[in-house]
């Protein structure tokens, strides 16, 4: 894949490590990788944004923005709040493909879930990965409530046909409950895709050069790395009392 698109089923699910992750085993693996941050939110012009924060924690990546708001809100408001143009789904696409020609890999970030508005057009994401004939990621949370929230979103990629990669758990916790061991299980059924990683909770605190060292043992051999998804899922679902089915 010379695109791939990177969505969530929410806000804070881990998105943006997800992202560093996929970039570091790339980069490790000698590919040129480009960050694309369509529209960041709530981050003042002299903070660093998910795009450059990827590139920190992942290396040598080029980092770009489309559209910067300072109020942490959906792009389409922030932006109407601010008075500055918005974003739409053709300048993602457009960007993206630009990136793509000096680039053997360029992810697309997107902000909050898969049908946040870019625009009061109601342009989304899902859009511009549809224009682009991109391939999503979906980085889901691991608890209780997230079978819902990545169904819904694999049956709106569906229905766009977009098609969904896998399913990564964006911030894995270090004391998981029942419902976050069993939902390992129920997660590629509902989302029709497989589980193609499991992200450590904290694991955006880790230093830069320990990050990447680590990245490979998150993410299954589809996106570079060598996670295995059966095996976690097995001694995980061992370790729940009382036991999932």
């Amino acid at each position: 894949m010379t695109v791939l698109v990177i969505t969530g089923t929410g806000t804070e699910v881990g998105k943006t490590v997800t992202t560093a992750a996929v970039a570091a085993v790339a980069l490790a693996s000698g590919r040129s990788v480009a960050v694309l941050k369509p529209a960041q939110t709530g981050v003042r012009p002299d903070e660093r944004g998910d795009a450059a924060e990827v590139a920190r924690l992942a290396g040598a990546a080029t980092a770009r923005e489309l559209a910067r708001y300072p109020e942490p809100l959906a792009p389409a408001t922030a932006a109407r709040r601010s008075r500055l143009p918005p974003v739409r789904p053709e300048d993602v696409a457009e960007a993206a493909a630009k990136l793509a020609v000096e680039h053997d890999l360029v992810l697309v970030e997107g902000a909050g879930g898969l049908l946040v508005r870019f625009d009061e057009e109601g342009g989304t994401l899902a859009d511009a990965a549809r224009s682009l004939g991109a391939p999503v990621l979906l980085v889901a949370s691991a608890g209780l409530g997230t079978l819902n929230t990545t169904e819904l979103t694999a049956r709106e990629l569906a229905v766009r046909g977009v098609r969904l990669t896998g399913v990564v758990i964006g911030s894995w916790p270090k004391a998981p409950d029942l419902a976050s061991r069993c939902n390992l299980t129920d997660l590629p059924v509902v989302a029709g895709a497989p589980l193609l990683g499991a992200v450590p909770a904290g694991a955006g605190a880790l230093e830069p050069v320990g990050f990447r060292a680590a990245a490979g043992n998150w993410l299954a051999p589809t996106l570079g790395g060598t996670w295995d998804a059966g095996a976690f899922t097995a001694r995980e679902i061992a370790k729940a009392l009382p036991r999932c089915p």
